[in-house]
């Protein structure tokens, strides 16, 4: 697989880290955080420029961003029940939902790097619940700042051995996303036991 990415990213340079941060905040199926490393490793052979692959998956995932939540904003509900049509993205719309209730602009923030696999859905949610887009905006370009940089970095840094980096990338990625989940989960149950508790009192 890394060879199709090197392939790609010699060729067509920060424009396929562009448009795969793009697509990939928009539910299409791409490996932008392996995208990324491999860019950070062709910064570190000359190949590529640092601030071209950094602006490039920046600029990108942020537009992707403001895409979802707009088309969240404009579409509303019946865009939601169309994507929850399916049982599993229904699932993963109901977290995504909690997370915007709950959180917030804060959410939002920790949907882009933390629980990225989260953020797409994160995105229309957003802009269907009315997220104020001034928060919504404030949180994803500072989340998305961290999810470039260390993605990038990732590869600069162990720029020899990129398969082996993006698999423990991707495992640590689903230890954090399954940590904040349980976190949120505990939160919830809390929340409904302190109601329940003052509505017994």
């Amino acid at each position: 697989m890394s060879e199709t990415f090197f392939s790609l990213l010699s060729t067509y340079g920060p424009l396929v880290i562009f448009l795969s941060a793009f697509f990939s905040c928009l539910l299409v199926p791409i490996p932008t955080s392996l995208m990324m490393i491999t860019g950070g490793a062709f910064v570190v052979t000359g190949d590529l420029v640092l601030w071209h692959v950094l602006l490039s998956a920046y600029l990108g995932a942020c537009l992707g961003d403001q895409t979802g939540y707009f088309i969240g904003r404009s579409g509303g509900s019946p865009v939601l029940d169309h994507l929850a049509k399916s049982p599993g993205r229904k699932a993963v719309l109901k977290r995504a939902r909690a997370l915007v209730d709950r959180r917030g602009g804060i959410g939002v923030f920790f949907s882009t790097w933390a629980v990225a696999p989260l953020g797409p859905w994160v995105n229309f949610i957003a802009g269907a619940t009315g997220l104020s887009w001034a928060r919504f905006t404030i949180a994803d370009v500072l989340g998305e700042a961290i999810w470039v940089t260390s993605y990038v970095g990732l590869g600069m840094l162990f720029s020899t051995q990129i398969d082996s980096v993006s698999e423990i990338a991707g495992d640590v990625a689903g230890l954090i996303a399954a940590l904040v989940v349980a976190a949120t989960m505990i939160l919830w149950i809390r929340a409904v036991m302190k109601h329940q508790k003052s509505q017994r009192a």
